[in-house]
Order: C-alpha cells, then sequence, then structure tokens
C-alpha cells in the first residue's frame, strides 16, 4: 500500500493559506473548489510591537474560487472576495436543483458568512453573514476558528467553535435565515474544533488548547463525557461517515488517535505523523483513505483498518516548507489505477497546490 504524489500547481495566494475545501455536491460542481486565506494587517510605520498591539491589529482574509479540470489538469481561478481573515470553511449541499451549493466561512470578526455558487456566472455571491456574540466596546469579538454542519429537514444545523472557548449551535434555513439556537462555555482556552456526530445527530464533539476532548448534547448543551487522552491541544476531529462510534483525533501532540466512542477511557490504535495535525480529511470515494494536514511537517496520507484497529501510513507530500493547515480531496477516483487529486495550502509562504494522487493497493472496505 502506498500514495504517490505529482504536483500539478503551485499558485502563490498572496496572503496566508490556511483553509482548502472541495466542492463536492455533485460531478457538475466537483470542478470548484474555494481557498481561504488570513493575514495580519501590517503595522504602521513606527507603531511597537507588544501584545496587546497583536491582539489589535486587524486580520483580513480572502476566499478564492478555483476552477479545476481532472482531464486536462488546468487550473483556473475565477474569483477573489475580500473579507475578514478566513479560519474555516465548509460547503454546504444546495437547497434544490434551481439554487447552487453553498459555502459556509467562519473568520476573524466571531461571524460565520454563507455564500451561493451560482455555476452559470462561476462566481460566488454572499447570501447572509451572522455575528456569533454581540461584543461590548470592552470586549473584543472571539476568533470564530471551526465549523461544521448537518442536514435538519428542511434546514441545516451548524456547530461553530471559538477563541473563548465557546461553541454555537446555529440554524440555516431554506428561506436564507440564520440564527444562533444556543451557545455555551465549553474549554478554558481556544476550542479548536468542533464536530457533529455522524451517527447520532444530537451530539457533538469539541477539542480545545486545554488539552480536552469534549462530547456535548445539543438538546441540553450538557457534556455527555470528558477525554483527557490528548499531551497538548485537541485541534481536529472526524466523525467517521462509514463507520458507527468511531472518533478519529488530532493534537498539537502529534499523534492521531482512533477512539471508540462507546469505551474512552483507551484509544483502538495511534500513530504518530510529527507535527501538530490540524485537519482529517476521508476521501469520499475511500472513506477509509485520510487526509491529514500535519502543521510543522507534511501532509500525510493514512489507512483505517478497523479490522486490524490500525492507523498505517501510506504517504507524505512534502511540497511545502511553511505550515500545513488546509487540505482536501477531489471527491472523484478513478478506481482502475486508484488515482485522485488533493488540493493542500501552507501559511508563511502563502501556497497553495493541486496534486495528483495514486493510491497503489490501497485496500477498499
Amino acid at each position: 500500500m502506498f500514495a504517490m504524489f505529482k504536483t500539478l500547481h503551485s499558485v502563490d495566494t498572496e496572503y496566508s493559506a490556511d483553509s482548502v475545501e472541495w466542492c463536492v455536491q455533485d460531478d457538475q460542481h466537483a470542478r470548484y473548489f474555494a481557498c481561504g486565506t488570513y493575514q495580519l494587517v501590517q503595522l504602521e510605520q513606527g507603531e511597537g510591537e507588544d501584545d496587546e498591539t497583536t491582539k489589535k491589529r486587524p486580520r483580513k482574509g480572502r476566499v478564492y474560487l478555483y476552477h479545476f479540470e481532472t482531464g486536462s489538469g488546468a487550473l483556473e481561478r475565477l474569483q477573489s472576495i475580500e473579507t475578514a481573515a478566513i479560519l474555516d470553511m465548509k460547503w454546504l449541499p444546495a437547497w434544490s436543483s434551481d439554487s447552487g451549493p453553498l459555502l459556509a466561512t467562519a473568520n476573524a470578526l466571531g461571524e460565520v458568512e454563507i455564500y451561493e455558487l451560482l455555476a452559470d456566472e462561476k462566481q460566488l455571491q454572499k447570501r447572509t453573514c451572522l455575528a456569533l456574540t454581540t461584543a461590548s466596546a470592552a470586549a473584543e469579538a472571539p476568533l470564530a476558528l471551526a465549523l461544521d454542519w448537518q442536514r435538519d429537514g428542511d434546514a441545516v444545523q451548524l456547530v461553530v467553535s471559538d477563541s473563548k472557548g465557546n461553541i454555537s449551535h446555529l440554524r440555516y434555513t431554506a428561506q436564507g435565515e440564520l440564527s444562533v439556537v444556543g451557545t455555551w462555555n465549553a474549554h478554558g482556552f481556544e476550542a479548536w474544533t468542533c464536530t457533529f456526530d455522524r451517527w447520532t445527530p444530537q451530539r457533538v464533539y469539541s477539542g480545545g488548547d486545554d488539552c480536552l476532548l469534549l462530547a456535548h448534547d445539543l438538546r441540553t448543551e450538557q457534556r455527555v463525557w470528558t477525554n483527557r487522552a490528548h499531551q497538548a491541544g485537541v485541534t481536529c476531529l472526524l466523525s467517521h461517515p462509514q463507520h458507527e462510534h468511531h472518533l478519529l483525533t488530532g493534537s498539537y501532540d502529534e499523534q492521531l488517535r482512533l477512539f471508540d466512542t462507546r469505551a474512552m477511557k483507551r484509544t483502538l490504535a495511534e500513530v504518530n505523523l510529527g507535527g501538530g495535525i490540524w485537519r482529517l480529511k476521508p476521501h469520499p470515494q475511500r472513506l477509509d483513505v485520510i487526509l491529514a494536514a500535519c502543521m510543522y511537517t507534511n501532509f500525510s496520507v493514512v489507512q483505517l483498518d478497523l479490522k486490524d484497529s490500525a492507523l498505517t501510513l501510506l504517504g507524505t507530500y512534502e511540497e511545502h516548507s511553511s505550515i500545513c493547515y488546509g487540505a482536501d480531496w477531489h471527491p472523484n477516483l478513478t478506481e482502475d489505477d486508484g488515482l485522485t487529486h488533493m488540493a493542500t495550502c501552507s501559511f508563511y509562504d502563502h501556497k497553495m497546490c493541486v496534486s495528483s494522487v495514486h493510491l497503489g493497493c490501497v485496500k477498499s472496505e
């Protein structure tokens, strides 16, 4: 089993790049992906740099929309949208055949913004924006750090974590109304990540800089359990879409861990990927092949084998020389030769790459 990589494009994103998300709506929209950036505004000449000044420096960003053709390998940047700095983004499904897929972003002003992809115009159009909290003059709004979503009948539920340790539960309707259902404080420091349980809709997981992994009940906003297995901040979570009760976690402590959520006292498997793990993305066609953004080393591809309770490193992509934050798979894969594509991005070198990946001899579950 192995993964082999070939860089097709290396792009300067100008601002520091930290998130990449491929649209998985259908084959028509699989040509599109978005990249989010985060940039601290430069100080004016003569201004000193200290902790308080750094906190007050505005953070700006851009959302880029790209078009990629798997056949020719051609890449085109279609759009650049000026925004507050982007921390995370996720594609949401279209409401109907007459509307386009939606892109939700979490930004440094503590806001969630939602855009619609208009495929005919090859553009993103902003639909709504919501501030998670109402900040007083004395209290700066938290950064919205991560978001996740799930369908809820004729609406979409979202959860968002922020830099003050809060988790916010939002609801977005087909009429375009975005509202806060509830907010509660979950972590003593930054709540780096949050996700829905793919098998238990009322359960949400969160991870924070306090080294805690928590489970919450959305109906009561109460904590279900606390896990203290991580030796540093918990930075990313994956409730596996194919295997019930299985949760993967990434941490600044460099370990990728697999848990059974019914027995959280011990892990089922662990592997050290060398470098804090910021994102985990299963391939849409091979859900047990997982792309990991390992901040201080590289991007890694890992095989999950539940039969043997094992996590196996298949290959590493080492094109980037800065903090590896953003990564996602193209939704398509050629079964006969295991050919797929991925997009990756890194921070201080403001680089975004599109690569082909051969998943040779990888078992399909």
